[in-house]
């Protein structure tokens, strides 16, 4: 019973950034070895950066296309050439999205000291958090999932996906090592994979079915259990349904 209400403790999501009702501070921890996805080094050099985040101000209307880096570099005041910095293309400008949303966790969802809600409560805010950042260009990202999920493209993909389910366990204050640290992980980003695709299929409002799948993806993988068959679950969405998605968008894989 106190596994399935921790589950089901819903997010209090305000303005920009979103904070938990009487926040007083940010859980501040240590990272340990197994945070090993986190450099301190900024993940984009600075070229990079200024033509990617001009870029992405333009997918809401362009998409996760070469127009929309091209219009960032534009925007960004270098020429439209510069483009050529960025050998894996549209994937850049996704991939860019994706470590900047989830760096962007640890400032847009807080946790007040001695708060009540349990790891899988945490767990779950954060996982929708994420989520939410999806929704400016929620009609593009089946597109950027098809992307994803080709060959040249998977490894970086999933190394990301790893990353976040690392990030949402520590901000939600993880530090076992034990042998279910893998297994916690591979089931988390099995269920945020699952969700963020079923998300590009809501139209209920303020994205609430996706929240409610979420909440079922979360509890059928007991995901403060042992979480057996995590990586199995893992790698089945990346074989079997991207794949799918990205023939469905005529993409070659």
């Amino acid at each position: 019973m106190a596994l399935t209400n921790a589950l089901r403790a819903r997010s209090v999501t305000t303005s920009k950034p979103w904070r938990f009702a009487n926040t007083v501070s940010t859980y501040q921890l240590k990272r340990t070895y197994f945070s090993i996805h986190h450099p301190d080094p900024p993940p984009f050099a600075k070229t990079q950066d200024r033509i990617l985040s001009a870029a992405i101000e333009r997918v809401p209307e362009h998409g996760f296309t070469q127009r929309a880096m091209t219009l960032g570099a534009k925007d960004a005041g270098y020429l439209d050439v510069t483009v050529q910095l960025f050998p894996r293309r549209v994937f850049d400008l996704i991939n860019y999205h994706l470590v900047t949303q989830r760096l962007l966790l640890k400032e847009t969802v807080q946790f007040p000291e001695g708060g009540r809600l349990g790891m899988g409560g945490k767990v779950r805010t954060l996982a929708m958090a994420r989520l939410r950042a999806n929704a400016d260009i929620i009609q593009h990202w089946k597109g950027a999932l098809g992307h994803m999920s080709l060959l040249e493209n998977i490894p970086a993909s999933m190394k990301e996906l790893n990353a976040l389910s690392d990030e949402i366990w520590y901000l939600a204050g993880d530090t076992a090592v034990d042998s279910s640290w893998y297994t916690k992980r591979a089931s988390l980003a099995a269920v945020y994979a699952s969700s963020e695709m079923f998300m590009t299929t809501d139209t209920s409002s303020d994205f609430v079915a996706t929240e409610e799948f979420l909440d079922r993806r979360l509890k059928d993988a007991q995901i403060l259990g042992g979480m057996a068959g995590g990586f199995s679950q893992y790698i089945g969405f990346w074989t079997g349904n991207s794949v799918n998605l990205a023939r469905s968008w005529g993409i070659r894989v």
